[in-house]
Formats: C-alpha cells, sequence, structure tokens
C-alpha cells in the first residue's frame, strides 16, 4: 500500500525530532570533538532583536587613593572605562532531501492523496525500509552538522563570512599586531584586552622548555582571576609534553594507566587534563603546524551563545509544485564571545 505524502512527512519530522532531542548527537559522531562538546555544555541563550551580542569589558582603573589628614583637600574621580565588545550573529543551516525516486527504488510508494490508509497498514518490510532511509540520512545530516560547526569553532571566521568566527579570531596567533581586534576592540592597544601566546617554543634534545613554558603560563592565566579548565591539544604537542615528562625524571610509576597496561596516563597540570583533539591533527592554518598547538582556556570566560528559540531549529519547507523532492532542515543561530582574553591562551612547538 503507498504511503500518502503526509504520511510521509509525518515519519520524517519525526525521526528529526527523535535525532535532535536524544541529546547525544555529538556521542554518536564518527570523530571525537572535545572543543564542540565542551562549549555547547555550557552555552548560554541571548535573546535575538540586535544584529550582535555586546559586552561590557573593562580593564583600565582610574580612581586613586591618598592619604589625609584634618582639612585636606581631597579629590574625586569619575571613572568612565566600560568598554563594550560585539560578536555579530551568525546563522548556519543544514538540511537533506528525499526523492520520490529513491523510495520507489526501494519498493516504496507514494501518493498525493490525503485519503490513504494510516501507516499500521503498512507491511513491516515497508516500515523498516523508509526508517532505514531517513536515519541514513539524518545519520548524515547529524554527523555533518556537528562536523561543520566544530570546523568553524576551530577557524577565524575567513572560510566562510556567513558563519561564526571562531577561537582563532578570539585567540589570536599575535594579538600585539597593529590594528588587530576581537569583539571590535583593539588588543595591540589594549594589553589588557590580549591573549598569552607563544607560537615557536624551542625543542632541543633532551630540553624541558615545554614543561617550563607551561609552569609560568598557567600560573599567568590565572593571573587575572582566570580559571583554565580546558586545555585541547594536537598529537605532536601531546607526544612532546609527554617525552618531556619521561626524560627529566617526572613520570613516576603513578603515570602509568594501570598496573597492567603500559600506555602513558592522562596527563595533568594542576588538576588541568591536556586532552588530544582529533581536530587539530586535521585543521590547516597557513604558515602553523596545528598538529604541533595546545589551546588552554578559561570556559566561563568563553562562551557559545545560541540566539533563544533558534538552536537546531527544525525546517519543513513544503514540497515544489516543479520535483517530487521533500525536504527536511535545521538551522542554528549563533556567535562565540569571549569576556575576558588574558585568561586564554595558544601554544605551539617548532
Amino acid at each position: 500500500m503507498a504511503f500518502s505524502s503526509d504520511e510521509l512527512a509525518n515519519i520524517a519530522n519525526a525521526a528529526l525530532d527523535y535525532y535532535i532531542d536524544r541529546g547525544n548527537v555529538y556521542d554518536n559522531s564518527k570523530q571525537d570533538k572535545p572543543f564542540l562538546k565542551a562549549l555547547d555544555s555550557k552555552a548560554v541563550e541571548f535573546p535575538g532583536g540586535k544584529g550582535a551580542v555586546s559586552l561590557a569589558v573593562k580593564g583600565v582603573y582610574t580612581t586613586t587613593v591618598a592619604g589625609f589628614t584634618h582639612n585636606s583637600t581631597v579629590s574625586y574621580s569619575n571613572p568612565a572605562n566600560i568598554e563594550r565588545v560585539n560578536y555579530n550573529w551568525k546563522e548556519h543551516h543544514s538540511g537533506i532531501s528525499l526523492t520520490l525516486t529513491e523510495l520507489k527504488h526501494d519498493g516504496l510508494s507514494v501518493t498525493d492523496s490525503l485519503n490513504s490508509a494510516s501507516t499500521s497498514s503498512h507491511s513491516k518490510r515497508d516500515q523498516t525500509v523508509l526508517v532505514n532511509l531517513f536515519k541514513d540520512k539524518l545519520d548524515d545530516m547529524m554527523e555533518g552538522y556537528a562536523k561543520g560547526m566544530n570546523t568553524f569553532l576551530y577557524g577565524d571566521g575567513t572560510a566562510d563570512a556567513n558563519a561564526i568566527a571562531g577561537i582563532q579570531s578570539i585567540v589570536k596567533d599575535n594579538p600585539a599586531a597593529s590594528s588587530s581586534t576581537v569583539g571590535g576592540l583593539r588588543t595591540d592597544t589594549n594589553a589588557w584586552w590580549r591573549n598569552r601566546f607563544n607560537v615557536a617554543i624551542s625543542n632541543t634534545s633532551g630540553g624541558q622548555e615545554l614543561t617550563d613554558l607551561l609552569h609560568t603560563e598557567i600560573r599567568q592565566l590565572k593571573r587575572f582571576g582566570g580559571r583554565p579548565d580546558l586545555a585541547l591539544c594536537g598529537s605532536d604537542f601531546l607526544d612532546r609534553l609527554a617525552t618531556e615528562l619521561k626524560s627529566k625524571g617526572n613520570y613516576t610509576q603513578t603515570g602509568w594507566a594501570g598496573s597492567n597496561d603500559i600506555s602513558v596516563g592522562d596527563i595533568m597540570y594542576a588538576g588541568l587534563k591536556f586532552q588530544y583533539d582529533p581536530t587539530l591533527d586535521d585543521l590547516t592554518i597557513s604558515g602553523k603546524n596545528p598538529d604541533k598547538r595546545c589551546y588552554i582556556l578559561d570556559t566561563s570566560k568563553l562562551k557559545l551563545h545560541y540566539m533563544s528559540g533558534e538552536k537546531m531549529k527544525r525546517h519543513a519547507p513544503a514540497r515544489p509544485a516543479t520535483q517530487y523532492v521533500m525536504y527536511r532542515a535545521m538551522t542554528t543561530t549563533a556567535t562565540l564571545c569571549a569576556s575576558q582574553l588574558n585568561c586564554h591562551g595558544v601554544y605551539e612547538i617548532s
């Protein structure tokens, strides 16, 4: 028995709702995406109505204190040091299509009649084929969405001007470069509005440059109230760190994964876990080697903002009169925002 167009639409909508609502889209992705997962788990909603998320930031304090006695003349200040940074909303689309030809090739028929029997009257084989068709397409769409958003979040916003500007637009390789800005506020002339960086860490045989640098940098990242809680590394960076620890005797029996397991356990510094992000091995940055890179971030000061009601929003465009195709889509309006920069750092070994 043929499926009616309404039945087909209802099944497609239910399948899309299930895939979005089950809450483990990223867990079922083909490759781990710890950066996307970390940001999404702490994401916030922000009302729309304007073209950007605007945040107040401050790094200069001009009120002074002075001693006085009896009738000494005292002074008053009128501080006006608040700056505003703006992060533009960006819209993202992911969509799939299903043609009636595909259904017919799998032995399924569709009618535009509104009087067809209910889905329950179809054979089990028909229902199974239809569900599997949707499952394959929705699996592809959800992985494509997660992979695409993850790539955008590691970018600088230049690959697609309509998509979200990622971490490279905020935590910069050289924030002191002339006219460099984050959120519209210059980082070259405002030292307090600048991330930590060292993308040319030397590497000498038997040296300990990386561990020495991290000792200093993590202290500096905490200097102004930062609490770094996410360290994402490429494979070469992690390998170098493990090599330094072992070669200098910092690697003890407690560093093994287990009594019968010779693998290296998780590398941590002051409670901060240095974890592998496969995306850094795949990423391309002109003149750089992302697999030798590490981002250390304070996720309380770096937030993925979703416009209220616009995260993974479902869409069911009407079938065009001139095509026998059904469409389903998902859109997200979001932006990545930093409220403080000197608590984040980017590091790369030579």
